[in-house]
């Protein structure tokens, strides 16, 4: 990387979206998404600072700005006007030059095999709008009797919630069942019964508006009991998604010396819990 060269870096938006559902009521749906934008820096740019120690400061701006609420900038590394009225959908920020360069040189030495340096520049949290803030919305329904339980999950993909809508991967649905289950019937699609643990198990590879039914679907169960009735406990849903965010943040470059090699965007399930 010669002083004239544009150095490369890459950006990592990555948010979790905890959800709560309650029964098939929309208005009862809590929906709360933290995130975190990451820098990261080729290794060989710790060379490239000794040789030219006054280097163009890197200015960015954070696009779409106005659906973050809480957001906190790493106070060590970054700054921004707070004086001036940002505009509404973006906010400027730079970075503070001489911490970036200790702070690299500091990681260079800790981790001497490394080839890029990950830096956390801002925490945010994202305002949310109920149901439609969350990518896969749930209802469950139990029936429960002495001697047997009906257990029916609905769900729906709902990609308007997301930046560019993309499929959810890996998705699993959990539920604990009581009351000794002794034999399954009728579960749909299949499923895997964790007998130690007393758990049902879905498993779907991905979920999107390319899926059956635009990614609308429902798991059912019948479970036989021993010592019944069951007391419905909350179900759990994990997936991920890579390429998009649920903020709709992205970051430009505000000033000349650097590139975006790459900015990725990614999400995943945290707590994400359906309850009747």
């Amino acid at each position: 990387m010669g002083a004239q060269d544009t150095l490369p870096v890459a950006a990592a938006f990555t948010e979790t979206v905890n959800a709560l559902f309650i029964g098939a009521d929309p208005s009862k749906c809590v929906v709360k998404i933290i995130g975190e934008m990451v820098l990261s820096f080729p290794a060989g740019i710790t060379r490239h600072f000794a040789n030219n120690p006054s280097p163009a400061v890197l200015t960015f701006s954070i696009t779409n700005y106005n659906r973050l609420e809480h957001v906190l900038p790493n106070p060590q590394l970054l700054c921004c006007d707070t004086t001036t009225q940002a505009k509404a959908d973006a906010k400027d920020f730079w970075v503070n030059m001489p911490n970036l360069i200790s702070h690299l040189k500091k990681v260079a030495e800790q981790k001497p095999q490394a080839t890029y340096y990950n830096v956390d520049m801002l925490k945010y949290q994202v305002a949310t709008n109920g149901l439609q803030s969350a990518p896969l919305n749930l209802a469950v329904s139990w029936r429960c009797e002495p001697t047997s339980t009906d257990l029916r999950i609905d769900y729906k993909y709902n990609g308007e919630a997301m930046s560019t809508p993309m499929a959810l991967n890996n998705v699993q649905f959990l539920v604990p069942i009581d009351g000794g289950v002794s034999k399954l019937q009728a579960v749909l699609p299949p499923a895997v019964w964790h007998a130690e643990q007393q758990r049902i198990l879905w498993k779907i590879p991905d979920i999107s508006k390319k899926s059956e039914n635009g990614g609308v679907g429902s798991l059912l169960a019948r479970f036989q009991l021993t010592e019944g009735p069951s007391k419905p406990a909350p179900l759990a849903v994990q997936f991920t998604s890579e390429g998009s965010n649920l903020s709709g943040c992205d970051i430009e470059l505000a000033g000349p010396g650097y590139r975006f090699s790459l900015v990725k965007k990614r999400f995943a399930a945290g707590k994400y819990l359906a309850d009747n």
